[in-house]
């Protein structure tokens, strides 16, 4: 590992601690060095705080010696006035001599301007250290901006024989996760902004889609209703959470934060909820079940990451779990006891 591949290692390892906070702005982090010695580091740590450079200048004691260290960023400086002002500026007035820089940023408003700027004003730039390892970081900030569409995740949890439950029309559904693994799940919806699942797995299993397991906000709720049937007792029209119900039907009812968006069900509605998604400024959606919903966007190909998890409970008939081509990039692990599938669908 190079010195410049070393702290730009620092700055993704410093960005990830705003990973349930800096949506929709990317996970940024940043590294001031003087002399072979860190004198300042910072991250962004949530949508509309200072950025990362920002934060990373504010801890250096002495700013003297600025004017002869390097800053390390992950991701481009902005250079356009947002929520907060353009970071270039601040390191071209601070008189930072060298930048180093992760990745370019997709973004319309920036995608080569910071570079551009900084470089104008005499500033010894380097881009594209550890580039591919700092685009993973911002994998869904990246696909949003350039699919214009969510990063999408998929997961469920299937039985050794490939079912994810029991053929019922009531009672609870089989527990194939432990208490542990479905605190993981939690964690990874308050990595997301949203989360989706289908009218049967609303009705059978009742699911209130929270954090409550995990520190973090609650992802938005989305539903598919076509004819609006669910009975409004579920936990989905609790009133806590912003909820959305898809449906082809226009609705008159009034739920506190339940919304209702109309879709044309003639057609395929996945690419109209992702319409819906990219308006609403959602970079990030889990879709958990049923296996039908989660079957059609494998299907589709509208996936980026799948997580499989396997319990060692046979249940020899029922729901057949969802199936993804494995010649998709795949690892295995093993988690709390629990044998776990993570797919690839894409280049990150």
């Amino acid at each position: 590992m190079t010195k410049d591949e070393k702290y730009i290692a620092r700055c993704i390892q410093l960005a990830k601690n705003a990973c349930c906070n800096a949506a929709p702005n990317p996970m940024v982090g940043a590294v001031i060095v003087h002399n072979g010695i860190i004198i300042g580091e910072g991250y962004h740590i949530r949508c509309g705080e200072p950025h990362a450079e920002v934060n990373a200048i504010r801890s250096v004691k002495d700013e003297s010696l600025l004017k002869e260290a390097t800053i390390y960023v992950s991701l481009e400086p902005c250079s356009h006035y947002g929520k907060t002002p353009p970071c270039a500026d601040l390191i071209i007035e601070k008189g930072i001599p060298e930048v180093v820089i992760g990745c370019m940023d997709p973004f319309s408003m920036v995608a080569g301007r910071g570079i551009e700027k900084l470089r104008k004003a005499g500033i010894k730039v380097t881009v594209g250290v550890l580039e591919k390892e700092c685009q993973q970081l911002i994998r869904r900030f990246i696909t949003f901006n350039t699919k214009k569409r969510p990063y999408i995740t998929l997961k469920w949890a299937e039985s050794a024989d490939g079912f994810i439950d029991k053929n019922r029309e009531g009672g609870s559904p089989v527990l194939l996760s432990t208490p542990l693994t479905s605190m993981v799940v939690h964690k990874r919806r308050a990595e997301h902004d949203a989360i989706l699942v289908g009218r049967k797995t609303a009705l059978l299993d009742n699911p209130s889609l929270t954090t409550r397991n995990w520190f973090g906000k609650d992802p938005i709720r989305l539903v598919i209703d076509k004819d609006l049937t669910l009975p409004k007792d579920l936990c989905l029209f609790d009133g806590k959470i912003r909820t959305i119900i898809f449906t082809q039907k226009v609705s008159a009812e009034n739920h506190p934060s339940v919304e209702y968006i109309r879709l044309d069900f003639t057609q395929n509605i996945l690419p109209q909820i992702m319409e819906v998604l990219y308006n609403l400024k959602v970079q990030s959606l889990l879709v958990e079940g049923g296996s039908i919903l989660l079957q059609s966007f494998i299907d589709e190909g509208l996936w980026d990451e799948a997580y499989i998890e396997t319990s060692p409970i046979y249940l020899n008939e029922g729901i057949r779990a969802p199936k993804i081509d494995e010649k998709h990039k795949h690892s295995a692990y093993s988690y709390f006891g629990r044998d776990i599938l993570h797919f690839k669908n894409e280049a990150f």
